[in-house]
């Protein structure tokens, strides 16, 4: 019953919230464990309250998921975990994240149940509504991003939130969840409502604009990240510049897989499973940390 629950709370959608560490390493501060702690704590609150969210959405889906192909197979919906034990399991998970809120500050803690509000939004009725669901998506994003640096001011007053920040963080998840309907509407064959209830509303055309801009939309906020004049005073160098093609290649190959792959449906799964995507991420995070603190 144990490993039921921890399946039913989704582990692997846990990489998602990696992007709390997004404040430390563009803060130039990746040096401190202290931040690293907090950012930690973060990650771990973010991933119990995303979790909790699951649960929530599986019990109050209890009845179509046993109907559904796929979801059928959840711990809820096949009986490996007991309703009653999913509705118990909520008051611990939620007290250790109000525990860890309380602990990283009044910042932290507004934006970490926002987060948990608008979500819980999301699966009583705005998942059912065409552009707004890929829309709350991506504001999900940005609210991690918003965290990540909230939890490090409390002992880190000097650390900003920059607007760039949340403009590439936008479009990159606004380009995720696009492509996410895409794989979707692609995989539903025949009935797309029958998989999930506004797919019926998407056409591939549409989608496929959607995506183009939103793909061209994350590279050129971030390219323009790299050049721009603040940015280049903050960090003494235009050598972020550098870290454009590597971008490119990652947004280029998940919209490669979002039209040649099944895999592409998850993006999470995408991550953890697609060797280039691996590879282009770990170069990423080398070259920035070697620009942001080594090159110096």
């Amino acid at each position: 019953m144990i490993f039921a629950l921890i399946e039913e709370l989704r582990p692997w959608q846990w990489t998602k919230n990696l992007l709390l560490f997004a404040g430390v390493l563009f803060s130039q501060q990746l040096g401190s464990p202290g931040l690293l702690a907090r950012a930690g704590a973060g990650f771990i609150a973010f991933s119990l309250l995303s979790g909790s969210v699951y649960l929530v959405n599986d019990l109050a889906d209890l009845a179509a998921d046993r109907r559904h192909p796929k979801k059928r197979l959840r711990p809820l919906a096949s009986g490996r975990l007991p309703a009653a034990v999913g509705w118990a399991a909520l008051v611990p998970l939620l007290g250790i994240v109000l525990a860890i809120s309380l602990w990283l500050g009044t910042g932290f803690s507004i934006v970490a149940w926002s987060y948990f509000a608008l979500n819980l939004a999301y699966s009583f009725g705005l998942k059912h509504q065409v552009l707004i669901d890929v829309f709350v998506i991506a504001i999900g994003f940005v609210m991690r991003a918003i965290a990540g640096v909230e939890l490090l001011q409390p002992v880190s007053p000097g650390t900003e939130l920059s607007p760039w920040l949340l403009v590439c963080t936008f479009f990159g998840a606004l380009f995720l969840g696009l492509a996410k309907r895409r794989r979707e509407v692609a995989n539903a064959a025949g009935d797309p409502a029958l998989q999930r209830e506004v797919l019926e509303h998407y056409t591939p055309a549409l989608l496929d604009g959607l995506l183009l801009v939103s793909a061209a939309s994350s590279l050129m906020s971030y390219a323009l990240y790299t050049i721009w004049p603040a940015t280049v005073a903050k960090f003494g160098t235009e050598a972020l510049l550098y870290t454009v093609p590597i971008v490119a290649y990652g947004i280029f190959r998940y919209l490669y897989l979002t039209q040649a792959s099944e895999k592409s449906e998850d993006p999470s799964q995408v991550l953890l499973s697609d060797r280039p995507i691996q590879l282009c991420v770990a170069l990423f995070v080398a070259l920035a940390v070697w620009i942001l603190y080594l090159a110096r």
